[in-house]
């Protein structure tokens, strides 16, 4: 991926829809930043602000992740790259993320409790890849992900737990 060229790319995208979206915005964009996380190192980082930061995190950032999702469709960014560009407002997203990792961390002790499964609700692949690496160190629990599109969730398991999966089994054809 060409940086500055998607950067212009983002940079033409966003100043068409704070003009005709009549939206009360700033943006920087900001190519090769300071990793976000452990987890996080986009090669180019938007970060918005302005009267109308609220519109953009209504709903749990739901316009916010619409814009980030629609630059990643007009770069045309193979899903393996998607990391590569990150989309924020008012930080927004290391609050979330920090809130995943304690939600994971009271989930592990559920289950070191209760010895059952925790079914964390339908998340981003970027929010269950923070699930999945907040939990990898816990030789005691594993988690899968489980669902279909939009319904795709985490699943934290004790190690030992025998999945009774409600899948049907994959056939091959010949």
């Amino acid at each position: 991926m060409d940086k500055l060229a998607a950067a212009n790319k983002i940079n033409e995208f966003l100043q068409a829809v704070v003009t005709h979206g009549g939206l009360h915005l700033k943006y920087r964009i900001v190519v090769d930043p300071p990793p976000q996380s452990e987890w996080e190192k986009p090669e180019v980082f938007v970060d918005l602000s302005g009267p109308d930061s609220t519109l953009l995190l209504d709903r749990g950032g739901e316009l916010l992740r619409a814009l980030e999702l629609l630059a990643l469709e007009i770069l045309r960014l193979p899903s393996g790259e998607h990391e590569k560009i990150s989309f924020d407002c008012k930080n927004q997203r290391s609050i979330r993320f920090q809130e995943l990792r304690m939600a994971a961390s009271v989930a592990a002790d559920k289950v070191r409790q209760t010895g059952t499964p925790f079914h964390f609700a339908p998340m981003s692949s970027r929010e269950r890849r923070v699930v999945h690496l907040s939990l990898r160190d816990q030789a005691d629990l594993r988690t899968e992900s489980d669902g279909e599109g939009f319904n795709r969730c985490v699943v934290l398991y004790p190690a030992d737990y025998k999945s009774t999966s409600s899948r049907p089994a994959r056939r091959t054809l010949p």
